[in-house]
């Protein structure tokens, strides 16, 4: 479902699970702290130099034959990964993440949309069939490119589960596989997300689009989690390689 904003799945903005409501006084102080935000964000990408993209034909290939695609890349790898795909707008792409339903998750949605994404409220823990709906609606009648961190915040690291499998599986939609690499960069203590230094260089990898077969065998789609978990490793070698070589 959608709301005046065009957001979906907000059956949830107004009371959440914690039992806290979206309140005007709560709200307010969300827009004040957006423009901070918005500024740390863009600072922070101003000083970190992307001076190589690694197979950007495959982005090509994936745009040439359908207008929407599953990106595909480790939780961790989000904060340039995701840059990257909001630069793509000019070339139609139009990229979405999924937003927690609580009322905390209202400020990440802000600052999506307020950086050119489209949001999907909703949680692969809590909503997860619904999320999956959603996903499946913003890539078929929306061409939306919606994202997945196929190891979501929660974990198992670098571990390839269902979800965008899936989903390529019922849309027909390719799903896209990325990493980066950092020259230097901090990683976050309980989830190991990256964070390039500033003034680092950057490279972005971008492996071959993968097609799922509407119909797929158990052991089809096991095989994939595979070979879709060891691409996005071989990626980051990729892209770490190249940075060796820059």
């Amino acid at each position: 479902m959608k709301d005046r904003d065009g957001l979906r799945n907000t059956i949830y903005r107004t009371i959440t699970r914690s039992g806290r409501r979206m309140t005007v006084g709560r709200r307010l102080l969300y827009r004040m702290a957006v423009p901070l935000g918005l500024a740390v964000i863009k600072s922070w990408w101003l000083t970190c130099r992307v001076v190589r993209v690694e197979g950007a034909q495959y982005l090509d290939e994936a745009l040439a034959k359908s207008a929407s695609l599953v990106p595909c890349y480790w939780h961790q790898h989000q904060l340039l990964c995701g840059r990257f795909l909001l630069q793509q707008r000019s070339r139609g792409l139009k990229v979405g993440w999924l937003i927690s339903p609580s009322v905390d998750g209202e400020l990440g949605a802000m600052l999506v949309r307020r950086l050119g994404g489209t949001v999907i409220r909703g949680s692969s823990t809590h909503t997860g069939a619904r999320a999956l709906r959603d996903y499946y609606e913003a890539l078929v009648k929306d061409n939306v490119s919606p994202v997945i961190t196929p190891d979501g915040p929660r974990g198992p690291r670098f571990k390839f589960k269902l979800g965008a499998i899936l989903l390529a599986q019922m849309s027909g939609r390719p799903m896209l596989p990325m990493a980066y690499a950092a020259s230097r960069a901090w990683l976050v203590k309980w989830d190991k997300f990256v964070i390039p230094v500033p003034f680092s260089r950057v490279v972005i990898a971008i492996g071959p689009p993968r097609q799922v077969p509407r119909v797929t065998a158990a052991a089809g789609i096991e095989r994939l989690q595979r070979e879709m978990e060891e691409e996005l490793k071989r990626l980051y070698g990729v892209a770490r390689n190249a940075l060796d070589k820059s």
